[in-house]
């Protein structure tokens, strides 16, 4: 199953992937809403190789995963794996800089099931395609308006 965004954001190329890329602040993030998060390899400059291990309450269960970059393409873009509770997961963001100013940033997610558990699972998420599908583009929507906010100060005009 596969949920694709895409948004445009008033900041320059580097800066959208500098601020892609800051893990630390995504992992406190996630610490924020309830997750634990623990980085697997050495603290230092974020990149290719760079894996965490979470664990997640999802549907009343603690659930466990394994996260990795896979690609790391500064400041084109990166790719993230991840696998646990029967799921493949990949994260893949993409970068173009339409001006010097204006950068188009598309993210998309696929998931795949490794076990019956989990394909009962995934067939589940398919009957609340569409609800999803717009709850994953309002959610990318909101992280670009927040990042472009932060990285200008103020909201892009309309």
């Amino acid at each position: 199953m596969k949920f694709s965004a895409r948004e445009d954001i008033s900041a320059p190329i580097d800066a959208v992937f500098a601020a892609l890329s800051d893990f630390d602040t995504a992992e406190r993030a996630a610490l924020r809403r309830g997750a634990e998060v623990q980085r697997e390899d050495p603290q230092g400059a974020p990149g290719l190789g760079s894996k965490w291990s979470i664990v997640f309450a999802f549907r009343g269960k603690a659930r466990k995963m394994k996260a990795k970059v896979t690609d790391f393409s500064a400041p084109e873009g990166m790719s993230v794996q991840g696998d646990g509770a029967g799921l493949e997961t990949a994260v893949e963001i993409q970068l173009v800089a339409l001006s010097p100013r204006q950068t188009r940033v598309k993210i998309e997610v696929e998931v795949k099931p490794k076990t019956i558990t989990a394909r009962l699972f995934v067939q589940s998420l398919r009957l609340a395609r569409a609800n999803l599908t717009q709850r994953f583009k309002d959610g990318v929507h909101k992280y670009i308006r927040d990042m472009e906010v932060r990285l200008n100060g103020a909201p892009r005009r309309a």
